[in-house]
Order: structure tokens, then C-alpha cells, then sequence
């Protein structure tokens, strides 16, 4: 093979980071980071396959791995293929959505706080989708679509009435917060307003699941992540400047407004469309990108690393609906919502909450 196209790392003098030159490029790789995100990814594949094998048809980690390369019985191929590998993938996904969305809009803000669930775009998201259930008695795909449109309005009203000549992360949270509460009484004066099986639908709705999961929910929402996640992972080096401050970034050559707004569209839509395919899966975004930043040590937004934790988040949730009271099923935005909430409680407890 030739010296242009072998890849050949070097060390540069920053500690922890190499640097991987191939076909000309240079990629810079930490080291740590790396090796974070590839634990996680393991730890989530590890607790996939004890999800794949649990329920009322039990089966070994060493059949669901033969079951998943095409060589177990009709029974558990039916039971893994059709009916647990949709959910666990989609659960996958979500998670990675939401944490990538929520690191992005952390590292915008420069807040901690400044979360999809906490400013108000799954409030916009679940008003989208209450519509489409309450209002025009759409299907699944309907309100899927609602959902998303509500939540893409959502961010267009908190920026807009955030912007002061420039976008501060504190005005851009509270903002958020309020405009999260007005859309929450909209949502709530519509589910007083339905009959009791619309606003039942809705309210399971509401709560956010990754139950019924089908296979065009699995490609929907892992065609996203591969579409976004990686553009997001080009504009981290750019977004880790925009934590350093506008004045800063714009003396290091970046484009602010227009890099913030590819960041805010890309992380948001991402975001909306996990939660058309799921719910309002609580927490999930503010949670992963905070322990992924702590794990990783990492100066900017750890893309590849929350989308590794959130995924392993999910995935443990949701076996911990499904198995930890036992016949009674819990949705899974239960579970993250309580796991979510406890962090809460932990960050608001510290001296200093820390800017993402």
C-alpha cells in the first residue's frame, strides 16, 4: 500500500490526542474519548443482548447471538426479529438522538440546563403531536409529522424572541422555560377538551414509549443519525470555540450565527424526530451529554460519546420497564424520568452548575 493512502498516527504535543493522517486528511483523535465511547457502545451491545433474551420466551446470551446470526429455531427467531430486536434498535437510536441533540444545544447555550426537554421542544414536539391525535385524528405517521413540525415551531419562537443582537445562552434557557410553560397549559387545555379514548391515546403518548416499536420506526430513526450525528461531529471543533464566547470565536475565524444556527437545526431536528418516533422521552438529553463530558474529559460537545451513553441509557431503561415489576410494564419515559430527575437534583445541588 502507498504512503498516501496508509494511515500512519503521529503525536503532537498535546497530551491524550493523536493524530490519524490518511489520503491527505488529518483527523485528531483523544485518545480517552475514543476509548469511552467504546466501552459504552460495548456496555449497551451487552445489555441489548440481555434484553433480546428476556421476557416470558427466555433465551441464553449465546442463543440470542446465534438467533441473530440465522441459526436459531423458527420460535426465537420470531420472537427476537419481529418482536424485540425493533424495539431494543429503536431505544438505541432515540437514545443517541436525544443525547447528541441535547449536547448540542448544551455546548449553544453554554448551560448545563439548556436541554430539549427543559427549554421546551418536546413541549412544542408533544403540542404537535396532540394536534395530530385531538384535532385531525391523524395515524401514526400523522401525528409523527405533527409532532416534528411542533417542536421545529417551538425552536423558531425561542429563537426568535431570544435573539438581542446575538443569542446568550441564560436569555436563551429562560426563554425556553417560559415558553415550555405557556405550551404546556395549550397541551393540557386540549387533553380537558378531548373524549376519554383521544385523551387516553394522548396521554400515552405523552409519557413517551418505544413499546409497538416496528421496523419503519428503526430506519426512520437510525436514517436520521447517520445523516446528522456526523455533521454534528465536523462543526465540534468549531462549537468547542463558541464555548470560549462569540467575541472569541469570531477572533478565531468562526462564523457565529451561521455555525449556531447549523448546530441548533441539525441538533433539533434530530431531536424532533426521536421524539415523533418515541415520545417525549424525558431526561435523556440533559443526562447523557453531562456524564459523557465527565467520562471523557472532553473540552466541547462529545458527539460520538453521547450518542454512545445515551444509547446505553435507553437501552438499560428500557429493560428496567419492561422486567423490574415484573407482568406490570412500565412506559420507558417512566424510568428516565426518574433516573433524569435524581441527576437533576444532583446538579441544582452543586455550588456551581457547570456550563456545558
Amino acid at each position: 500500500m502507498s504512503g498516501r493512502m496508509a494511515a500512519k498516527a503521529v503525536r503532537p504535543g498535546v497530551r491524550g490526542r493523536v493524530v490519524v493522517r490518511a489520503g491527505g486528511w488529518s483527523y485528531p483523535l483523544a485518545v480517552r474519548a475514543a476509548v469511552v465511547t467504546f466501552l459504552l457502545i460495548v456496555a449497551a451491545l451487552a445489555v441489548g443482548v440481555v434484553s433480546l433474551g428476556s421476557g416470558d420466551y427466555p433465551l441464553s446470551p449465546a442463543e440470542v447471538v446465534r438467533t441473530l446470526a440465522g441459526e436459531g429455531g423458527a420460535a426465537g427467531q420470531f420472537v427476537i426479529m419481529r418482536l424485540r430486536l425493533p424495539r431494543l434498535l429503536t431505544a438505541l437510536g432515540v437514545g443517541a438522538a436525544l443525547a447528541v441533540g441535547g449536547a448540542v444545544l448544551q455546548t449553544v447555550t453554554r448551560n448545563a440546563l439548556g436541554s430539549p426537554d427543559i427549554i421546551g421542544l418536546d413541549r412544542g414536539a408533544a403540542t404537535g403531536a396532540l394536534i395530530g391525535i385531538l384535532v385531525l385524528g391523524g395515524g401514526s405517521w400523522a401525528v409523527s409529522g405533527s409532532a416534528m413540525a411542533g417542536g421545529a415551531l417551538a425552536l423558531v419562537a425561542i429563537y426568535l424572541l431570544a435573539f438581542r443582537g446575538g443569542l446568550r445562552g441564560a436569555r436563551f434557557v429562560l426563554v425556553g422555560v417560559c415558553v415550555a410553560a405557556m405550551l404546556g397549559a395549550v397541551n393540557a387545555y386540549l387533553i380537558t377538551r378531548a373524549n376519554l379514548w383521544a385523551a387516553n391515546q394522548a396521554a400515552t403518548w405523552l409519557v413517551g414509549s418505544v413499546a409497538g416499536s416496528r421496523w419503519a420506526h428503526v430506519v426512520a430513526i437510525w436514517a436520521a443519525c447517520a445523516a446528522v450525528v456526523p455533521v454534528l461531529a465536523a462543526l465540534a471543533s468549531r462549537l468547542r470555540l463558541l464555548e470560549m464566547g462569540d467575541e472569541v470565536a469570531t477572533g478565531l475565524g468562526v462564523r457565529v450565527e451561521r455555525t449556531r444556527l447549523v448546530a441548533l437545526v441539525c441538533g433539533v431536528g434530530l431531536t424532533c424526530v426521536a421524539i415523533a418516533t418515541a415520545g417525549p422521552i424525558l431526561f435523556v438529553a440533559l443526562t447523557a451529554p453531562q456524564l459523557a463530558r465527565r467520562l471523557t474529559g472532553a473540552a466541547g460537545p462529545p458527539v460520538w460519546a453521547s450518542a454512545a451513553m445515551g444509547a446505553l441509557l435507553m437501552a438499560v431503561s428500557d429493560l428496567a420497564a419492561q422486567r423490574l415489576f415484573g407482568a406490570a410494564q412500565l412506559p420507558t419515559g417512566v424510568v428516565t424520568g426518574a433516573i433524569g430527575g435524581g441527576y437533576l437534583l444532583w446538579l441544582l445541588g452543586r455550588k456551581r452548575v457547570p456550563a456545558a
